[in-house]
């Protein structure tokens, strides 16, 4: 079975993000870096389990991309529980035996940024090539030789990551192509949650 690797929170506006989660959370996510070229940063908090919460939303110091930028992050007026990422060795493996059940993930493409102690990470991933999904059909994430960005994060269990789509069983036979799972309910429009303990209690991020 394929891990957990991170949970996408996209966010309009990054800086006011991260400090909404320190407030609900008690803890405050750690500066990840900045995507070249995307128009995007990043800030993480580790979910336990070699896990991460990934926020990400428009970079102040970069210039406007040409291109929309990831996760719907242009479109999006507060934030939202975009998309999770399974952690595999061997991506393009990985990609041929969902391919051989029927479900395309999409061609790994390589990806970097830097870190704020100078040092580039590196990883590839694929993109999700069926549409309407919002994010509940992970995708596919492989570190290589790069160290985790969970290591040494300030960290904020994870309880439970759910997903709403008016049609689950249309969309569970790609998640376990994937081999990973994810509680699928019915319901009007597909969604993600994920829910952490803070330090007050239950935290539920949509």
């Amino acid at each position: 079975m394929s891990s957990l690797d991170h949970i996408v929170l996209a966010t309009p506006d990054l800086a006011a993000t991260v400090g909404e989660i320190a407030r609900l959370t008690g803890t405050r996510p750690v500066p990840g870096g900045a995507h070249p070229g995307l128009g995007t940063g990043n800030y993480l908090l580790g979910l336990g389990e070699g896990a991460y919460l990934e926020i990400v939303g428009p970079d102040p110091d970069q210039d406007a991309p040409q291109a929309p930028r990831p996760f719907g992050i242009d479109g999006l007026a507060e934030a939202r529980v975009m998309a999770w990422a399974v952690r595999v060795d061997g991506i393009d493996a990985a990609v041929a035996a969902a391919r051989e059940t029927g479900y395309d993930p999409g061609e790994p493409r390589e990806m970097a940024r830097q870190i704020p102690n100078g040092e580039r990470l590196t990883w590839r991933l694929t993109l999700d090539v069926e549409r309407g999904h919002a994010g509940l059909v992970p995708f596919l994430i492989d570190w290589g030789r790069s160290p985790h960005p969970s290591a040494n994060l300030p960290t904020v269990p994870l309880v439970a990551l759910e997903g709403v789509h008016p049609h689950p069983e249309r969309i569970e036979p790609s998640i376990a192509s994937l081999g990973a799972k994810l509680p699928v309910k019915a319901g009007n429009r597909p969604s993600l949650a994920a829910t952490v303990f803070g330090e007050t209690g239950l935290v539920v991020l949509h």
